[in-house]
Parts: structure tokens; C-alpha cells; sequence
């Protein structure tokens, strides 16, 4: 009977940390695409402005990053706190794992050859044609393997969103060790980990095997 009071709690707290790995994904693969071209700008102002942006996100640690948005609109703009905690944590994440992502794509973009640019322009493809027509498959394969990694760190990641009482599947371990003085379901709360992180590592490998025609 304890045990299954445990999994059960623990599948809700899992739920939680999947929405905001899920979430994350979600916003911050777009927005770290969005990023990396602002570093990689002609227009020197934009590029040093998303450089130092990166700079700074990438430098100050993720929990603190989760402790300044969940509380400075609460002082600042007295946002009701219990309502904004998970909101909170999907922001900080975003941000933080879209500047991450962004020198994953400029690095990827910037290694594809330039003659495969020029190519494009001869054939008198615009920019935007040549981006999504040549060169993005391309990227996505040069960047699947430092892309995944990160995404895995990410699922990881997600235990920090306790730190401003989220109730994910750390913490929702936790309140069995606080009350019951039980150990296991923190192992137990290991062996989801360790389960999703092995559908996504099975999964990329069929990506990596998909796109193993992009030869370098």
C-alpha cells in the first residue's frame, strides 16, 4: 500500500517536472535560434547586446537565475507569489536554456561552408531559401549531439524548480523522507529519471542514424 501511495505521488510530481522540461523545450529551441542570429548580426550594436546577454545568462547559475524572476515581480510589481511559482521557473528556464542553445546553433551555422551560401545565391534562392532549403538540415545534424545533451541536462535540470516549492518529482520524494523518515523514494524518484533519460537517448540515436546521409 506505501508503495503505491509513493509512485503515485511521485507520478505527480514527474508530471510537473515533464511540463516544464516540455514547456522549456517548447519555448526556448525558438527563441535560442532567435538569439544566435542576433549574435551572429552585422549590425555590431545587436551583436554585442546578444553576446553579453548570453554572457550574463550563462555565467550566473540557474537557481539563481529562478529565485530573481520569482521574486523581484513580487516585490517590484506585487504579483501574487503562490500563483506565479511555476510560471516563474518556465521563464527562468527559458531563458537560461535559450542562450545556451543559441551558441549551439550559431556554432552549428557558422561551421557550414560558405560556398554552400554562395551556391544558393547563384541559384538565385533568397536568404530565407537558402536557410530552410540547404543549410538547416544540415545544422540540425551538425548540432543533434551537443543539442542532446542539453536537452538531457534540461530533464535534470527540472529538480531545481524546488528550491521555490514546485512540487516536482524531487521534491514530492522529499516530503516522504521529511515525513516518514523514508529514504527509498528518492531512488525511486533516480529511476524516473533514469527511464526518460533513456527513451530521449534511444530517441536521438534514431535521429543521429535518420540524418546520417549529411556526410562532413
Amino acid at each position: 500500500m506505501e508503495f503505491w501511495e509513493v509512485t503515485l505521488n511521485l507520478l505527480n510530481g514527474f508530471k510537473t517536472s515533464f511540463n516544464i522540461f516540455a514547456l522549456t523545450l517548447l519555448f526556448a529551441l525558438p527563441l535560442g535560434l532567435v538569439i544566435s542570429f542576433g549574435s551572429m548580426s552585422k549590425f555590431y550594436p545587436l551583436r554585442y547586446l546578444a553576446k553579453t546577454f548570453v554572457w550574463i545568462i550563462r555565467g550566473v547559475p540557474l537557481m539563481l537565475q529562478i529565485f530573481i524572476i520569482f521574486y523581484v515581480p513580487g516585490i517590484a510589481f506585487h504579483v501574487p507569489i503562490a500563483s506565479f511559482r511555476f510560471n516563474a521557473v518556465i521563464i527562468a528556464f527559458t531563458i537560461n536554456y535559450s542562450c545556451y542553445f543559441s551558441e549551439i546553433y550559431r556554432g552549428g551555422i557558422e561551421n557550414i561552408s560558405r560556398s554552400q551560401f554562395e551556391a544558393g545565391q547563384v541559384l538565385g534562392m533568397t536568404k530565407f531559401q537558402i536557410f530552410f532549403r540547404v543549410i538547416l538540415l544540415q545544422v540540425v545534424k551538425r548540432i543533434l549531439a551537443p543539442m542532446s545533451n542539453e536537452i538531457i541536462t534540461l530533464i535534470k535540470d527540472t529538480s531545481l524548480a524546488r528550491v521555490i516549492m514546485v512540487t516536482e518529482i524531487i521534491k514530492s520524494a522529499e516530503e516522504f523522507v521529511s515525513s516518514r523518515a523514508l529514504i527509498w523514494p528518492l531512488f525511486y524518484a533516480g529511476a524516473f529519471y533514469l527511464l526518460f533519460v533513456g527513451i530521449l537517448t534511444l530517441l536521438f540515436g534514431y535521429f543521429e542514424r535518420k540524418l546520417d546521409y549529411f556526410k562532413a
